[in-house]
């Protein structure tokens, strides 16, 4: 069967993102077997008293291109209290991440609109605005289901000059990768 380009595009890279979400969950099932097993409490303690430090941390990750991944959260948030207690947080992450998305991508609309930044975009840029302007929506389903870095694919996809309502439509897809993460999470960490 053949597929076009796109959808080529989007099996190939979330193909890519389901490694990446394998090879992150690896990590962490190793971290917990290694580190955690033997000494959780001394380790996790001081981030269990001080939760705004958490959601601190974590909305400068979202609006800094997603340097810790939002899962890393999701399992701090499972381990803090009880089953309403983590799907409030978890609630509270995927609105954060949609938001710090959206915000990254008004950033890159402001820079599409700088003159400056045509000018480095004609120079420097031009191959991935043409990426971009081709592959958009497969680009925003791919970053926001998998671990390709969310906020600097929403700077991007902005500093091209996409559309608002099409970009914050496809975001939506970022809501259902914190439901599905946040399932498999709350499935692996009962009790």
């Amino acid at each position: 069967m053949k597929f076009s380009p796109r959808i080529q595009f989007l099996l190939r890279n979330g193909l890519k993102g389901f490694v990446w979400m394998t090879a992150l969950l690896a990590l962490y099932f190793l971290l917990k077997e290694v580190v955690l097993s033997h000494a959780p409490d001394a380790w996790v303690e001081q981030f269990y008293t001080r939760p705004e430090i958490i959601y601190l941390i974590y909305g400068a990750s979202e609006f800094f291109f997603g340097i810790i991944p939002p899962e890393f959260f999701m399992i701090w948030a499972i381990n803090k209290g009880d089953t309403l207690h983590y799907f409030l947080n978890l609630a509270f992450f995927a609105a954060v991440s949609y938001a710090m998305g959206y915000i990254a991508f008004l950033i890159g609309r402001f820079f599409y609109k700088n003159e400056t930044f045509k000018y480095w975009e004609k120079k420097i840029l031009k191959d991935s605005s043409a990426l971009v302007n081709k592959y958009g929506i497969f680009l925003i389903i791919v970053a926001a289901l998998t671990p390709l870095p969310w906020a600097a694919v929403s700077l991007l996809v902005g500093s091209a000059g996409y559309p608002s309502r099409r970009f914050l439509k496809y975001a939506l897809f970022r809501l259902l990768r914190f439901a599905v993460y946040g399932y498999i999470i709350f499935q692996t960490h009962q009790i």
